[in-house]
């Protein structure tokens, strides 16, 4: 329960910024989760836009204007990009390539949502996840991944700078 209310307070200081364009947090927040009845596993993954551009500044791709009307026509295969080298899923063992299905902004315009999903698993013993979303940018980042499992098991994972790989077993 204690895991619980501190999970529930960081995603909740995800919420408050100062402007716009700068907040004092930074937070990505990823839900994987097993659906069992589709054998797929579906990823959720919440990152503020101004962060994910300056990852992506960074990497020589500027003016991308995520998830607005003046979008980049290449903006979201930069972010695809990103998301493959600093997001990787390993079941039981095995390295999985994931479906990037798309990306919407956030209710609060601050915020991107990315869907992902690997299909045709049957069975799922062991589940590592390497999660390095931003750390190479910002000190402070965490990077807060809830899994839930065969059987509806529950868990949370924290990645921060120097930690950025960790597995769960069913």
């Amino acid at each position: 329960m204690y895991i619980s209310n501190i999970i529930l307070f960081l995603f909740s200081l995800s919420a408050f910024t100062a402007n716009e364009d700068i907040h004092k947090y930074h937070l990505s927040k990823t839900l994987v989760e097993y659906n069992e009845q589709e054998q797929a596993i579906q990823v959720s993954m919440h990152l503020f836009i101004d962060d994910l551009e300056e990852a992506l500044r960074q990497q020589g791709n500027d003016k991308l204007f995520i998830c607005t009307k003046k979008e980049a026509a290449d903006a979201e295969v930069h972010m695809k990009k990103y998301i493959s080298e600093n997001f990787q899923l390993a079941v039981n063992g095995t390295p999985m390539k994931y479906q990037f299905l798309g990306k919407e902004a956030a209710e609060d315009l601050m915020g991107v949502w990315c869907y992902l999903e690997i299909t045709d698993l049957s069975s799922i013993s062991s589940l590592r996840v390497t999660n390095k979303l931003l750390l190479e940018i910002f000190e402070d980042q965490k990077n807060i991944t809830q899994i839930v499992g065969p059987n509806k098991r529950e868990g949370y994972l924290m990645f921060q700078k120097g930690q950025y790989t960790d597995e769960v077993q069913f």
